[in-house]
Parts: structure tokens; sequence; C-alpha cells
């Protein structure tokens, strides 16, 4: 059921295209080009909250963890108020973007973040291994691969979806991007405000705007600037999650994909 009577109903109502993902996917990455490209066309300073500016020309994406969080982030009340989940209707209304990832790779920079980034971690998760963490029934991977199915179950026959891949964008990233575009209702964008949005949102850039501070301190934050490893932005290796993972954890998040849904594309 997608009902939410919680305050924060409001912040996920009203978008015109909605970008759902589980943590750790590239959401930032599609952020930043997306309010690149449209502060530049309609001449804005770049900020990560382009609503801000009130000009009805840019569309309002609402960016969420949607069903994720609603199992990782709430307690029994705010579960019983569905505080994180986007509200049927608005579900219904909105274009929606699935953006994806190999559970693999965004467990292990999801496990990272949680332990070496997000203070508000319980010291009790932080004291556990990745292993531990990777078989969690909550933290684990397996609700990751439960989440990404109900969505794509959910969403696949609108024609009004797109299913998104974070290696498809590194592997063809004009092409991607030109998809991303049309997903939120751009379907033939300005090239030169394109190259430059996509020239801005280069993983370079993007580490340099975390590190100075300058934007979103909720969005682009290091847990500790001098710690790599703490950083938002941080490596975006495809099949990265071998340098994370022991031989047994890897056969055990092998074994946990193959109950994804093989429409994601991910092969063991």
């Amino acid at each position: 059921m997608r009902r939410n009577f919680s305050s924060r109903a409001r912040e996920l109502a009203g978008g015109d295209a909605i970008v759902i993902s589980i943590p750790n996917s590239g959401r930032t990455w599609v952020r930043t080009f997306l309010c690149a490209y449209f502060c530049a066309r309609y001449e804005h300073r770049f900020s990560l909250h382009p609503e801000a500016y009130h000009d009805p020309r840019i569309p309002r994406i609402i960016y969420t963890h949607d069903r994720y969080e609603h199992h990782t982030k709430t307690r029994w009340w705010e579960r019983a108020r569905g505080k994180f989940l986007v509200p049927g209707g608005e579900i219904k209304r909105a274009r929606i973007i699935l953006l994806a990832r190999d559970p693999r790779d965004a467990f292990a920079s999801h496990y990272v973040e949680l332990t070496r980034r997000t203070a508000e971690t319980a010291d009790e998760l932080k004291s556990q291994t990745v292993g531990e963490v990777l078989r969690d029934p909550v933290f684990g991977i397996a609700l990751m691969i439960q989440t990404m199915n109900n969505w794509l179950k959910e969403f696949r026959r609108r024609p009004d979806f797109m299913l998104l891949r974070y290696e498809d964008l590194h592997a063809a990233p004009t092409e991607q991007f030109r998809r991303v575009l049309a997903g939120v209702g751009e379907a033939e964008p300005e090239a030169r405000h394109f190259e430059d949005a996509l020239q801005f949102s280069r993983f370079g850039n993007m580490r340099k705007m975390e590190a100075s501070r300058e934007y979103d301190r909720q969005i682009l934050q290091p847990g500790d600037v001098n710690d790599p490893e703490s950083y938002k932005v941080r490596r975006g290796k495809i099949g990265g999650y071998v340098d994370y993972l022991n031989r047994r954890d890897v056969d055990y998040a092998d074994q946990a994909m193959l109950a994804l849904d093989p429409r994601f594309g991910y092969r063991i």
C-alpha cells in the first residue's frame, strides 16, 4: 500500500518525474547532471535544489529511495505512517526512472557509507564486519534485491517508465544522459548545455565539489575530508565489491543475485 500520512509526504509530492533507487546507485551523479543542465539552460546559478528558483520551465524531480528506506530507516510508528513512501497518487501521475546498479556494488558502497560517512549509523552496526552486514535481513543484499524486484514489478508495464543502469551510464554517458533528459520531459536538449552538464557532472569535478563543501552538505558532504572512503563521491568502480568482500562473501552475494529479476540484465 502506498500511503504516506507523515509530514514528509509533501516533499515527495508534485514531481514531474521521480528517480527511484537503492542507495549508492549513482543518484547523486544523475542529480548533478540534471541540475547542471537545467540551471544552465535557464540561466540560474548551479544548485542541487533548482526548485528553489520557482522557475516553471525547470521540471520538479523527486529523488527517493522509497520502499528501501521504508524498511531500513523507520521505527514502527514511522513505518505505519509510510514516512518514506511516495504516495500512490504521485506515483501514478509522474514519470518514473528506476536507477539500478549491480546490488553487489551498491551493497559494498552502502556499507562503506554507513560505517565511514553516516554519523547516525548505530554503533552496533558499525562494529559488524562487512560479511555480517551483507547477511543482515535489513541492511544486507537480500533486501536490496527484493526491493529492486518489487519496483520493477510495480512499474515495468507503464509507458512512462524507464530503467536506467549505472553501468550503462559509465559505458555510454552521452547516450544514456540523453535518455535521462527524455525521461524527465526534455526530448530535445540544448547541445551546448548538454555537453557542459556532462563535463560538470564528471567524477573528478563532483569530488572537488564535495571537498570544497560549497554545495548541499546533506548531499555532498564527506564524513572526514581527510578520509577518501568517507566521501559521497568515492570510487564509482564497476565490480569494486570484490575489494571489500572475501571469497565466502562473494559466493554468498553471487547466490543472492540469483533472486534478482533477469530483466535488470546482471549476470553472475
